[in-house]
């Protein structure tokens, strides 16, 4: 049986421009915050870029504190600019949670090696969120690649975006009519999802650079998405 899942819904809240860009700081300093956590993440509105998109920070497989002692200073370049930030499991201590939740609310997954910190912390087996219209669910294994997008389908019928982890390997699929679907063909027979894996931006395994994803929504439509080497 599948544990629980946590539902989000974002309101938007047009706010003045967060800085474009700031230099890469040996011991990253994030700016003062209130700490979010999953399960109160809805309460307040989603804070938006001066072009009134919502960018979107993905990480995922931190495996904390053997991987990530302190947030890495390129990975806190794009958090500072970051209006929401998605950890889809294996964060391996409920510190990192915190730490980013200083810089921009926060919705985690747990993962298969979280233990009861983050799940008490407020992570889940699932989540669903609307993100400035554009629905969006999160699990930690999609499962093996052959077959993927259909079995994403399958779970997460009302899903636009399924952005996952596990596997360390950055991916960024789709199927026909996805929101934002490159050029790519896609899985006939798979209407309108997109799947999203950041890889892990700490441990890159056999991969050639560690790498986070980054989301720009607006409308109900994924603008941009990026998988960005941050080692």
């Amino acid at each position: 049986m599948r544990g629980p899942s946590l539902t989000i819904s974002v309101g938007i809240r047009r706010t003045p421009a967060r800085a474009a860009a700031f230099p890469a700081l040996a011991a990253p300093a994030p700016p003062a915050a209130s700490p979010s956590r999953a399960g109160a993440a809805g309460e307040a509105g989603q804070a938006t870029s001066d072009n009134g998109s919502v960018q979107v920070v993905v990480l995922a497989d931190t495996h904390a504190p053997r991987r990530w002692r302190v947030c890495p200073p390129r990975v806190a370049e794009h958090l500072r600019t970051a209006d929401r930030i998605l950890h889809a499991g294996d964060v391996c201590t409920a510190a990192v949670l915190a730490e980013l939740a200083e810089y921009a609310p926060v919705t985690a997954v747990l993962g298969n090696n979280d233990g009861p910190d983050v799940a008490e912390w407020g992570a889940q087996r699932t989540a669903e969120l609307d993100l400035d219209g554009l629905k969006v669910n999160m699990v930690h294994d999609g499962g093996a690649a052959a077959g993927r997008l259909t079995r994403l389908r399958r779970r997460f019928p009302g899903a636009d975006l399924v952005v996952f982890g596990h596997s360390h390997i950055p991916l960024d699929e789709s199927a026909p009519g996805a929101p934002g679907a490159p050029g790519a063909p896609g899985t006939p027979g798979t209407p309108g999802l997109r799947i999203f894996n950041p890889g892990s931006p700490t441990d890159r395994r056999r991969q050639p650079h560690g790498t986070l994803g980054l989301l720009q929504i607006a409308g109900g439509r994924l603008i941009t998405a990026a998988i960005v080497p941050v080692t």
